[in-house]
């Protein structure tokens, strides 16, 4: 081979060699700017490899859209997306991008708090609009008791057992994996010393869940919660309806608000102005503090409480009595307005 054929040869290799490279550059490694120093951009059940490219493009991570897509092809990456939510900085090249949503370790931690005395349907908002869980089938899971830990025929369901607290999940997770992990905190409370006491009291679960969620309903100061425990469990005995305001927010359509003299004329297993004893279940998600309130309840004669308008409640024994707080309450409600 003559030199001039070598250098043809030469030639045609460099610009092989230096055409691939280009276009290495541009698949993988040219940076993607955006206007924002990151963006928060979510993978979905359910989407393919080119919904998640369209939906890229369209939040303006990536500038072309053929380019990602061969990128992923190229290297096998478009069968591999992982569902979750991830950041992505501006200047991100297409293959660190591609890296990012197919390493679920990559995927946003997301912390989400389930407050204190909210119901079931509540939760499923907040962690629909937080984890994009689907609520059918979280509300369907909730039928399962199998999650406790402690056995009780009384269960029917395990809304009430889903304790309040901040909680760390993944986008999308399993809706099974989410209840499992709030359940699992019910479980590690209630161990042996608190079944016992329990059944001192001849409880059952289901009772004992249903009369914490009350008091959870009545007061958020914790230094009430066993006084009003008491309270309930004073007009159990005496056969008094329990007329607990958080079973008739449990019934309304667009509740936590204020009551209306029509709501408590609501026919309804779960309404107490109506019926007597403990309604069928609990009425929300009691915090630990109201499950030990309902174990251990303050040891008095008080059958009646309004709000004093302060913090907190007055408590009486009689009805009487109860009547002259009632005034003195709306005198305070009055002065408050002027």
């Amino acid at each position: 081979m003559n030199q001039k054929n070598k250098n043809i040869i030469l030639f045609i290799l460099t610009l092989i060699t230096a055409s691939a490279l280009t276009l290495s550059y541009f698949l993988f490694l040219k940076g993607n700017t955006f206007w924002h120093k990151e963006k928060t951009i979510s993978v979905n059940r359910g989407e393919t490899f080119n919904d998640v490219v369209e939906k890229f493009h369209n939040a303006g991570i990536i500038k072309s859209k053929k380019l990602f897509k061969w990128a992923g092809v190229i290297i096998g990456y478009d069968r591999k997306i992982q569902i979750g939510k991830y950041k992505i900085s501006s200047g991100s090249s297409n293959l660190s991008i591609l890296n990012t949503v197919t390493d679920p370790a990559k995927a946003i931690r997301l912390n989400v708090i389930l407050w204190e005395g909210l119901s079931a349907k509540h939760y499923v908002s907040i962690l629909k609009n937080e984890v994009g869980i689907d609520s059918v089938v979280f509300m369907n899971e909730l039928k399962k008791i199998s999650y406790l830990k402690f056995k009780d025929n009384s269960v029917k369901n395990i809304e009430g057992f889903l304790i309040p607290d901040t909680y760390e999940f993944y986008w999308q997770q399993d809706e099974t994996e989410i209840i499992k992990k709030i359940v699992l905190e019910f479980n590690n409370l209630f161990v042996d010393s608190l079944q016992r006491r329990m059944k001192q009291m001849n409880l059952t679960l289901n009772e004992l869940m249903t009369m914490a969620s009350i008091v959870e309903g009545e007061t958020r100061h914790h230094f009430e919660k066993p006084i009003i425990a008491g309270v309930y469990y004073n007009r159990l005995k005496k056969r008094m309806r329990l007329e607990a305001d958080p079973t008739i927010q449990y019934i309304i359509d667009d509740g936590p608000r204020r009551l209306l003299y029509e709501d408590l004329k609501i026919n309804s297993p779960y309404n107490t102005y109506l019926n007597f004893g403990l309604p069928p279940g609990p009425v929300n998600s009691p915090s630990r503090e109201s499950i030990l309130s309902a174990l251990y309840p303050a040891k008095h004669n008080y059958l009646f409480f309004v709000s004093n308008g302060i913090k907190g409640h007055t408590f009486a024994n009689t009805f009487e009595e109860h009547k002259k707080n009632i005034r003195i309450y709306r005198k305070i409600l009055a002065q408050k307005k002027k």
